[in-house]
């Protein structure tokens, strides 16, 4: 742990001419002494680092002092940097500034430059704190091995308690989950984070599961053949390029405007066709066109009501 935060601070010290003691113990959750213990050490490890007392003191680094840049290449400092700039949107993760601060400062003007061509910004608009906060203390029960609990809410309301192993946080489309073991199913589950409520740690540890991430697990059950349904859909040639980003162009015939594909059936589903308004019409499966027919009169006959109450 020390020989990671003297690198650390090595790397903040390149990146900045003057670094206050105070601001160094905050960030590592140390105390200002061990901050100029550490000094101490970089000294005697023969990195040139001087501390100056007062108001407008710190700690900094002789100028000129550089470290050997070609442990990552230019191209790879500009990715990792992208990359850790694009996660710091969504949750709090102070060994991720660490490392960014890291790359930032063995990267030269030019990397630094193109460190700010890409910019990707998970968080939702409107900047949801609390989805914020919720990540951030997901992520640090699953490094500490640390069971949540939490109230879950299903799509027709239904809240149930649960207890779980968390493994992975995922974020699929611009929907963020929690992937892990439920002790109430006595399996494996993927919980919308934005229908868990009062999620707390419950300072039950567990032993991490085998999880092969790449195999995608939680499409496994949602994409099995028996939950998936053939849809066709006629759309209004006006959304022609909203339907060919949700759908695929290959799933189009530019004839006749029409979709044809298959997804799964749920609640789902039928909120999303119901999503596109007028603008795109269900053909078939019939029973599924009355579903959807049923919703959407459910949908007026709701506003009705509430025009007649006025």
């Amino acid at each position: 742990m020390k020989l990671d935060r003297l690198l650390t601070m090595t790397m903040i010290l390149i990146n900045r001419k003057k670094v206050r003691a105070q601001e160094l113990a905050d960030l590592f959750d140390v105390s200002v002494r061990t901050i100029y213990r550490d000094v101490e050490t970089l000294s005697f490890a023969g990195v040139p680092v001087v501390s100056q007392q007062g108001v407008n003191g710190g700690i900094s680094l002789i100028d000129g002092y550089r470290m050997d840049k070609q442990i990552l290449t230019k191209e790879e400092l500009t990715s990792l940097s992208i990359a850790l700039k694009s996660a710091l949107t969504s949750y709090e993760d102070t060994h991720a500034k660490a490392v960014l601060e890291k790359l930032t400062g063995i990267a030269d003007d030019k990397v630094k430059k193109s460190m700010d061509h890409v910019f990707i910004d998970l968080s939702p608009w409107g900047q949801n704190v609390i989805l914020k906060e919720q990540i951030t203390l997901l992520k640090k029960a699953i490094e500490d091995e640390q069971c949540v609990s939490f109230l879950y809410s299903t799509a027709h309301g239904t809240m149930t308690k649960r207890l779980i192993e968390p493994h992975t946080l995922v974020q699929k489309g611009k929907v963020w989950y929690i992937y892990g073991y439920c002790t109430l199913r006595n399996s494996f589950r993927l919980f919308k984070i934005s229908r868990m409520k009062d999620i707390k740690e419950a300072f039950v540890c567990f032993e991490r599961k085998a999880v092969h991430l790449a195999e995608l697990p939680w499409d496994k059950a949602w994409q099995q053949p028996h939950n998936l349904v053939a849809i066709t859909l006629s759309f209004d040639e006006s959304i022609r390029t909203l339907v060919e980003e949700t759908f695929g162009a290959e799933h189009i015939d530019n004839e006749k405007s029409i979709v044809q594909v298959s997804l799964p059936e749920d609640e789902w589903l039928y909120g999303f066709l119901l999503s596109f308004g007028n603008r795109i019409k269900l053909i078939d499966p019939p029973y599924l066109v009355d579903i959807v027919h049923k919703r959407a009169q459910e949908i007026v006959a709701l506003y009705q009501e509430t025009k007649g109450e006025k």
